[in-house]
């Protein structure tokens, strides 16, 4: 079979807007999520910014019940519910702890690590000869499949459950599986994402490898330097994003809202090899993934009227630009409007993938491209490669039809997934 794969529902947690509407707005107008955080500072962190989605108790409530918030404590599996039910939701579908299983949809929904606060909080409280009272709600929370377990329970699929981990490719990685899974046949619907949390517990170990911004803990809405030459490393974000995919035929058969449809993509590996490392990419690998992606999607690389990038504010910014001027054969005033949403989030690391993936889609059904903050010094080596104009510091009302999405993560892996105006 080779089903045509369109997205009906989308559902976002941010540092800049908690729900699609506050979110839609915040990345139109250049809002940033980033904050001081002083509880980072107190641990003696050098970045004491951070970009963490805003969720009251009361918000909590409208998600999990009473009884499941009973000894909760990850922020990851929280903010992937969320985001999740609001996707399923936006899609028309309801939430219905009585429905009956339902074989057709399915959840692949990826995170980085889950539940590291619950974990630390429950061994706290042992020594090493009470392991067994680290307590039976830190299980589900703490396994890696915490998040699509919960999922498949709230919303009662028989389909695929499963959680994917790829680092800052999670999230693009778990759609273009989702996609995979409904083109062939094998499902009508896939619910995926993915989340991260905001742990300091996370983001300690990269306030350690010293690739976070210390020089603005005083301004942190200029914290996150995508493309600018004043870049200092990037900013920790958290948050989830959430997509419904599914069939055309299925979406055509309930009149259901289509926002985009999923043309193709492409998931590779650089090995390790030819310049790429553990932390570092593989130019030609990039490059690979971009051209593959574009052959899966049938399309050309003229076609692409804007990118939303992986480009975190470091040094790899260049290079990034640099591969896709190859991967394209466009560059100076022929290259495509590129943008990075990390520069109103900060990196979200795991959930990176879905939050840009989400704000991508936005893009082409409300027909904008939205701004980057904080790029009025764009970095040399980029301007060279790129005309000024091709990176918006404002919010542009365009027509928009394919837009190119990528992420790259630790590792030496890729993902490039394209979108198009559905018609």
């Amino acid at each position: 079979m080779n089903n045509r794969v369109v997205i009906t529902g989308l559902g976002v947690v941010a540092p800049n807007g908690v729900g699609l509407d506050q979110f839609t707005n915040a990345i139109q107008n250049g809002k940033s999520g980033i904050q001081f955080h002083q509880h980072l500072k107190d641990k003696g962190f050098s970045c004491c910014i951070g970009g963490i989605p805003n969720v009251s108790e009361e918000k909590k409530l409208e998600y999990l019940t009473a009884l499941q918030l009973r000894g909760f404590n990850s922020t990851s599996i929280l903010y992937g519910c969320m985001a999740a039910i609001d996707a399923w939701k936006d899609a028309g579908f309801l939430v219905d702890e009585n429905s009956i299983i339902d074989y057709n949809s399915g959840v692949i929904f990826g995170t980085g690590t889950s539940g590291i606060e619950k974990f630390r909080e429950s061994i706290y409280k042992i020594d090493d000869n009470k392991v067994r009272r680290l307590g039976s709600t830190s299980v589900v929370q703490t396994m890696a499949s915490g998040i699509s377990a919960y999922l498949g329970g709230i919303l009662g699929f028989g389909n695929q459950i499963t959680t994917n981990s790829s680092a800052c490719t999670t999230g693009t990685e778990a759609l273009l599986m989702g996609f995979e899974r409904i083109k062939i046949g094998k499902a009508k619907r896939m619910l995926v994402g993915s989340s991260s949390d905001s742990s300091l517990y996370s983001w300690g170990g990269f306030d350690a490898m010293r690739v976070m911004t210390y020089k603005h803990n005083d301004s942190p809405e200029k914290g996150s330097r995508p493309m600018s030459k004043t870049a200092s490393g990037f900013v920790p974000g958290s948050g989830s994003g959430a997509l419904v995919l599914e069939s055309l035929e299925s979406a055509l058969e309930r009149n259901a809202t289509i926002y985009a449809e999923v043309l193709g993509g492409n998931i590779n590996s650089g090995g390790q090899r030819n310049g790429g490392t553990l932390t570092a990419p593989n130019a030609e690998a990039v490059q690979k993934c971009i051209v593959d992606a574009l052959l899966d999607s049938n399309i050309s690389a003229d076609e692409i009227d804007a990118i939303n990038g992986h480009l975190t504010a470091t040094s790899k910014d260049s290079l990034e630009i640099e591969n896709w001027t190859k991967a394209l054969q466009r560059k100076g005033d022929d290259f495509p409007l590129i943008n990075s949403l990390k520069s109103q989030i900060g990196h979200c690391l795991a959930a990176s993938g879905a939050i840009e993936t989400v704000a991508s889609v936005l893009q082409i059904k409300e027909q904008f491209v939205f701004p980057n903050i904080n790029c009025e010094d764009i970095h040399p080596e980029i301007s060279e490669l790129i005309a000024t104009e091709k990176i918006p510091t404002k919010s542009v009302e365009k027509e928009i039809n394919i837009v190119a999405k990528a992420s790259f993560g630790f590792g030496d892996v890729n993902a490039c997934v394209i979108f198009k105006k559905y018609s």
